[in-house]
């Protein structure tokens, strides 16, 4: 589904990657390594070089916003740009199952920005980033502000999405956490990412 060959940008690069439909490859390394850097290049957010495709089509035959509502980067710290949650939802009937799974209130949706916690407003930007049908995520620690149990719901629910055929690429420091959700790890250092064993 996704092909990616020569990809360069400052930083890091990756010389090949195939990620098939309902695939996730967990995105491991030390911090600072470049794995924040591969998502974004991947989502063409930052200028890079290289081929990447999606179902055959080249990157650069799409228009960016097209690109990037297929193969959506959710960021590690989600941007928030108006006063209330509800106004970030396009269509909040959409999102409003999602939110829900991931264990929050309905009223969630007048809640003020400032009013979520961090784990919350990550539970509310993954919800945000599901419910307008991307065929790939890349997910930048997506958990890393959550308790246990809001922990659990957010790998469910993303397991449930690869089930349809989401795929994913997933930083995550935690090795047994990528050992549940991926089947292959690229692991990111020196400047480099390569496939290794989970």
């Amino acid at each position: 589904m996704l092909s990616v060959r020569g990809l360069r940008r400052p930083g890091v690069a990756l010389e090949t990657l195939d990620l098939a439909a309902g695939a996730c490859v967990a995105v491991r390394g030390p911090s600072g390594a470049g794995k924040t850097l591969l998502l974004r290049a991947l989502a063409d957010l930052d200028p890079n070089q290289g081929e990447v495709t999606l179902d055959g089509e080249p990157r650069d035959a799409m228009p960016a916003p097209r690109w990037r509502h297929l193969v959506t980067y959710l960021a590690a710290e989600p941007a928030w740009w108006a006063d209330t949650i509800g106004e970030h939802f396009p269509d909040w009937a959409a999102a409003a199952p999602l939110i829900a799974a991931l264990g929050l209130p309905e009223d969630c949706r007048s809640w003020s920005v400032a009013r979520a916690s961090t784990g919350e407003r990550q539970r509310l930007s993954l919800a945000r980033g599901l419910a307008h049908g991307p065929r790939v995520v890349l997910l930048d620690e997506p958990t890393s502000g959550l308790d246990d149990e809001a922990r659990r719901r957010a790998e469910d629910l993303l397991l449930e999405h690869f089930g349809r055929g989401l795929g994913a690429l997933w930083v995550t420091h935690d090795a047994v956490q990528a050992q549940r959700v991926a089947e292959r790890c690229l692991i990111v250092a020196d400047g480099r990412a390569r496939e290794a064993a989970l």
